[in-house]
């Protein structure tokens, strides 16, 4: 069974309906991205920051998966499937994906701000006061500006054994996320799929230039009949 790996960003996640941090409208519109997201800003302002997350996660219990999301889920039906998300919601897991790392953090979860190890499912507000079984103030369970990725060298070692990569809805700009393409083998096909993608058609990559709904659905169907 080849391995397929998924490499998603938050333009998968727009199509649902969740505001992202690189439109003109996006998340940080307002806000420095250091006061909103960075254990600094948190440090000196943690009702802004606990706020600004506290309205993500209302956001994303409101929204669903998109077809994109469910078209990737039918992809493990003939193959064995990693998806890696740069994104914190959980539509992934929803559309039924069963094989998700996240390299940021997951919005409905939370974690202690003495101990990064010490997580748990969260689902509503995160207030000033909410302790862990330890006794300290819970964060966010997201990895802010500043931060180690802990995820990271595992996603590249998923990479390293793709036969098939498929790149969605996302600029490949940020690191160290952009990076994991390098790690991926002379022999892999690439798939690129953004509207406006930042990479160019050659030997080894396709680049389908249309949104998630559209691309991935057809691609998956693609894939599938070739199994």
């Amino acid at each position: 069974m080849k391995n397929i790996v998924v490499l998603t960003g938050a333009g998968i996640s727009a199509e649902s309906g969740l505001k992202t941090f690189r439109d003109e409208n996006g998340l940080w519109e307002g806000h420095d991205i250091y006061e909103v997201a960075s254990p600094q800003g948190f440090e000196q302002n943690p009702t802004l920051v606990l706020d600004f997350y506290n309205q993500r996660r209302r956001q994303l219990l409101e929204v669903k998966p998109n077809a994109a999301h469910l078209a990737l889920q039918q992809l493990e039906e003939k193959y064995n499937v990693h998806t890696i998300t740069q994104n914190v919601d959980d539509l992934h897991e929803r559309a039924g994906s069963k094989n998700v790392i996240h390299l940021h953090g997951e919005l409905l979860k939370a974690r202690s701000t003495a101990n990064e190890n010490s997580v748990i499912d969260w689902k509503e507000d995160i207030m000033l006061g909410d302790l862990c079984a330890n006794q300290h103030q819970l964060r966010p369970h997201i990895v802010w500006f500043g931060e180690a990725v802990p995820m990271l060298p595992i996603a590249a070692e998923i990479v390293e054994k793709a036969d098939i990569l498929l790149i969605i809805g996302t600029s490949m700009q940020v690191y160290p996320a952009a990076g994991l393409v390098d790690f991926a083998s002379r022999q892999c096909q690439i798939y690129f799929i953004d509207p406006k993608p930042a990479m160019q058609s050659n030997h080894q990559v396709k680049v389908i230039a249309e949104k998630a709904t559209i691309g991935v659905p057809a691609l998956v169907e693609e894939l599938l009949s070739h199994e």
